[in-house]
């Protein structure tokens, strides 16, 4: 999907991928991917260029059984020059911890240049408690 490349888009992809992968992936997990989501897309907003158009491209795939799903997301805007890399925050700083969240929730995250621009990918591969769904 395409949002704009404003603070909105990173709402808008939220409930997007909230709304295709309720019931197909524990609360847990969910909740971990539309935090993630948001970060990626708010620094997409934040600190790079839109694709043309004034946009971000956000794309989700979900693989394997549900007892072992396998989730990745892709968040593609046009770059920034310098691409993202996880910086220090002091206790007191407003802004700074985006990557470290999406390190801490995800199994691994990166950067690729593709066709369009600049990917920041992350991907999720529940194991454990994080698959037990709770009613």
């Amino acid at each position: 999907m395409v949002v704009p490349h404003h603070a909105s888009g990173a709402r808008l992809a939220r409930h997007r991928l909230a709304d295709e992968l309720t019931g197909l992936v524990p609360p847990m997990v969910l909740a971990d991917l539309v935090a993630v989501l948001a970060e990626l897309v708010g620094n997409a907003v934040r600190h790079a260029r839109p694709l043309p158009g004034g946009v971000v491209r956000v794309a989700w795939r979900l693989r394997g059984p549900a007892d072992a799903p396998q989730i990745q997301l892709r968040v593609t805007d046009g770059g920034a020059g310098e691409g993202p890399r996880m910086r220090a925050a002091s206790p007191d700083a407003a802004d700074g911890r985006g990557l470290h969240i999406v390190s801490g929730l995800a199994s691994r995250w990166g950067v690729e240049l593709d066709g369009l621009g600049q990917c920041v990918w992350a991907e999720f591969e529940p194991t454990g408690a994080d698959l037990l769904v709770t009613g």
